[in-house]
Parts: structure tokens; sequence; C-alpha cells
């Protein structure tokens, strides 16, 4: 073992773990979740709906492919599900300090390194994750031996939605394309494409791929910003951070959408501001679902899919009004994993068919959406 400076995880409750830094070497405070997943860190990290969380992975060893390099534009990540790393920061049991990979141009350390992220290494993460499933996700700080003490901070308390999604409306024309500022009034598409409008709330890149792969042209708005007022054939609400109830402003916007019945389709936090704009209610989970064999079926039928998730809040079945039903139930837990309309083109699902990382089972869902259109 390399003698990297000591490092100590502190939950809320006042438990604490014993581990060393190998990432940078300062302070970090948020929400303390796991994610089951066997790979995908490159992923995981740059994915905004972890945005102030600091995750665990469980399987056992971290870095040993190291990380891809940044590719794209700014606006359209290569390889990455943001511009940036979201999570305050990493944990493992295990760091491997040699990586191999064909892609891979530097290591996971130096990449937390540069964006300055602290990662421990040395944790017994099973008991860290059996403690967290037993008595639910919970507030947590990392300090570095002989480095500054940090104080407890509850992302849960902030508008990370509007912290994640973009500052002005895009444009984008297809995958290899920079996208461009959106000028008014929206014109259509010369070559007869579809239009998506693209909400987004901390959006992971690859939905905007899947969608582009399915020759649409998408504008992606801001959260708060006011789509009704463009023309388009259908509506797309991303992922997205933290607590939905902050997302007031979109849930109105989509009600008003919603009277257009054009064909509106949700990924994960958009799974949960349709159902608060159908009159549905969501609730936080204990410990959320972060993982890519969450088992999902499909209402009403026998398809079961094994499906990529990173939530912590989810849609009370129970409160749908009756023009509207459950599309998908979690098999472990039966939480609700996806709403639709009854009569109008309307549907969500709770988990990420895009996957990145995790199975791409049901990428199919991007094309029911695509044939509504």
């Amino acid at each position: 073992m390399k003698a990297n400076k000591e490092a100590v995880l502190t939950l809320r409750d006042g438990t604490s773990y014993k581990g060393y830094s190998f990432g940078y070497e300062g302070p970090a405070s948020g929400e303390v979740v796991f994610n089951t997943a066997m790979t995908g860190y490159p992923e995981s990290l740059t994915d905004p709906s972890y945005e102030g969380q600091i995750l665990i992975t469980t399987f056992p060893q971290l870095g040993n492919y190291g990380v891809p390099p940044a590719g794209g534009t700014d606006t359209l990540e290569g390889y990455y599900e943001g511009v940036r790393i979201h999570c305050r920061a990493i944990i493992a049991q295990d760091y491997a300090f040699h990586h191999s990979h064909w892609l891979a141009d530097r290591s996971l350390a130096q990449w937390l390194k540069e964006e300055k992220i602290p990662g421990i290494y040395g944790i017994d993460t099973r008991a860290l994750t059996k403690h967290l499933r037993e008595h639910g996700s919970m507030l947590g700080k990392i300090t570095i031996e002989g480095g500054e003490d940090v104080d407890f901070y509850d992302p849960n308390a902030e508008n990370l939605i509007a912290l994640t999604s973009c500052k002005k409306p895009l444009v984008y024309e297809s995958v290899g394309m920079v996208p461009e500022d959106l000028k008014l009034p929206l014109a259509p598409d010369a070559s007869g494409r579809k239009t998506v409008v693209l909400v987004d709330c901390g959006i992971k890149h690859n939905i905007i791929r899947c969608l582009l792969r399915r020759g649409v042209r998408v504008v992606r708005v801001p959260w708060d910003y006011d789509f009704t007022t463009l023309p388009y054939d259908g509506l797309f609400i991303s992922n997205g951070p933290g607590n939905p109830d902050f997302a007031e402003t979109t849930v109105t916007h989509l009600r008003r959408a919603m009277d257009l019945r054009k064909p509106i389709c949700g990924i994960c936090m958009g799974n949960q501001l349709l159902a608060k704009a159908a009159g549905a209610t969501t609730y936080k989970l204990k410990y959320g679902h972060r993982s890519h064999n969450q088992p999902v079926r499909r209402a009403g039928t026998n398809q079961c899919f094994v499906t990529s998730q990173n939530h912590g809040f989810a849609v009370d079945t129970n409160t749908l009004p009756a023009d509207w039903e459950a599309l998908f139930i979690n098999m472990n837990d039966g939480t609700n994993e996806g709403i639709r309309h009854r009569n109008l083109p309307y549907f969500s699902a709770q988990f990420h068919p895009e996957a990145s990382s995790g199975p791409r089972d049901t990428e199919f869902l991007f094309d029911e959406f695509i044939a509504l259109l």
C-alpha cells in the first residue's frame, strides 16, 4: 500500500471510517450514497444527478481502467455525461494505482486532482453500505490528514436543478456539430426533420446523443424556460439532481404543455416532474436506487428489464389521477419506475434507458417516443 495521507469519512450520526487519500487532498461534504455498479465511474462522476453527493462504489476496486480523454464540445461531451465532475467525492475499498485501457489518457487519481475532488480507498465499503441501507442515506464529510475541517452540507436543501441546468437555449443539429444559440422565432427544419424540445434539469449527455441519432433536431432549454412558446413536435424532460419540489416552474410549464396534446416523454427527474404536473406527489427514498442491475416490470405484462438507475426520490403511484397509470414497477421494492397517460401520448421512465453507463435493454423507449411525433 502506498504511503498516502490518511483520510476520514464522518457521517452525520457520528460514525466514522478511516482510509487513505488518492485524489485531491482537501475536505468535502455532501449526501453519502452508494452505487452497486461494477463499472462506469467516469460516467457516474460526471452525471449531474450526483451533484452534491459523496459516492460510494460497492465494487471492490476503482480506477483499474483509468479515464478517457475529454472530447466533443462544451455542451456535448464525447465520453462523459457532463462537462465536469458533479460528485463531491468518491470512495472505494481499493484503488488501482496502475491502470490499463486502450482509451485511457490519464489515471482516475490525476483526473480527481485536476478537478479538486477527493477520493478515498482502504475503507470497508461493504460495512459502510450496510450502515446506509439500515439507516438511510445521510450527510457526511471527508477530512484529510493535516487538512482543515468542513461543515456538513445538505444538497437536498437547495435547487440543484438550477445549478446543473444549461444557462441558455441551444439548438443541436447532429452529434458531430457544435450547437448554436436559439434564434427566435424558431423556423421549421429545412430538411423536414421533427423538432424535440429538451428541458434540461441537469441532463446526462447521452440523452442528447440518443435523440440526435434518431434523426431529430433537438432544442435544449433551461429548466425554467417557458418552452410552451416554442413550436415543437415533441417534448422531452431530462434527468436531474435533488428534490423535484424545487422545479415548480417546470411543472407549471408542463401543465400548459399538456393542453397542446403533443407527445411528452421524461426520464428520471422527468418522470417525477411529469407526475407532479399530472397531480401526483413524490417522496424521498430511504437510500435511493443507484446501480446497473435494477429489475423493472412493464405494468400489465410479464416483460422485465434490467435497468441503470440513479435517483433518490420516487413517484407515489397511489396519488396518480384516474387518467394516469404506472408504466413500470420496480421488482425489488415495488416502487414506481414510470407513468403514462391512459389516452394521450405522455409517458416517462424513472430509470435511464440511455444507460451510459449500464445496460441498454430499454433504449427502445426513445424509439417509442420518436414514433409518436
